[in-house]
């Protein structure tokens, strides 16, 4: 059971997934007045939702103000902060997630490092979700993170909704870069095998490589190239720990040269190829 009356509290997903979508960890503090955060960049997704309090959220050099009912994102590679109000304090639950669908699915939401606050009418639904995100992740079961996976996916759920209600849904109504950068997610997502020219596909978009680059970013929080990577290693660790040689899963990623795919994947993940291997499976 969840420690009662803490001001601050977190679960750790103990058994991750490498996935398309998967909770890292959940918690929720009662903060201070005048409590700040960062500046700082965080490699992963992070999503605060304010139960109750207000304060500001600044990113990219806005200030964003926040207050009960709102979300603010935090996306990877950004360099951002949060305060809370001196006189009405933030409380706020969080979720840290990771996985190669997460930012095609904020983008079909609208959400973006240029657009990281956004509001949800149902506030003791959401704070209930949230809730129950920590509670599944405080149990440390393998079980748990298939279970945590779900409600992130329910949660998403939630939003969508929510947009398609307001008419915000960029299905419905968004900009020609905004459809084209989406082609270009589904691409990696879909054919990270092949070998992917962004100069290529950005003059196939009809645009100049920096500027479909710089827009690619403003929509997803990274370059093409930090995307498509993460795209291949996140599908390299699920390939890792399966009975398959190294040279293959390079291939199977898009790599045509395994040692450079193993410098790649230490870079990438702290780790050889090898290394997560052992830890993952080890009687391979």
């Amino acid at each position: 059971m969840l420690p009662s009356n803490a001001t601050y509290r977190v679960s750790i997903n103990a058994h991750p997934g490498s996935g398309e979508l998967v909770p890292m960890f959940s918690g929720q503090e009662r903060t201070d007045p005048n409590h700040r955060v960062g500046p700082k960049i965080l490699d992963y997704y992070l999503v605060h939702y304010v139960v109750s309090g207000q304060g500001v959220f600044h990113c990219r050099g806005t200030d964003y103000p926040v207050s009960a009912g709102d979300f603010f994102f935090i996306f990877p590679d950004e360099l951002i902060a949060y305060q809370s109000d001196e006189l009405s304090p933030m409380f706020y639950r969080w979720i840290g997630f990771k996985g190669m669908e997460a930012a095609g699915l904020l983008h079909r939401l609208g959400i973006s490092a240029a657009a990281p606050v956004v509001s949800h009418p149902r506030q003791r639904r959401m704070s209930a979700l949230f809730y129950q995100m920590e509670k599944t992740l405080y149990g440390g079961t393998v079980a748990d993170d298939m279970r945590a996976g779900g409600l992130l996916r329910t949660i998403f759920a939630q939003w969508m909704d929510q947009a398609h209600a307001e008419g915000q849904s960029s299905t419905a109504a968004e900009s020609q870069m905004e459809r084209q950068i989406g082609q270009a997610i589904r691409l990696f997502t879909l054919q990270y095998e092949q070998k992917i020219s962004i100069d290529s596909l950005a003059h196939t978009l009809g645009y100049d490589r920096t500027h479909f680059s710089k827009m690619f970013k403003h929509y997803t929080g990274l370059s093409p190239q930090n995307y498509l990577l993460n795209v291949r290693m996140e599908a390299a660790k699920q390939l890792l720990q399966k009975p398959i040689a190294i040279e293959q899963v390079a291939a199977a990623v898009g790599f045509a040269d395994p040692l450079y795919f193993s410098k790649q994947f230490k870079k990438w993940s702290g780790q050889t190829p090898s290394g997560y291997r052992r830890e993952k499976r080890p009687t391979l």
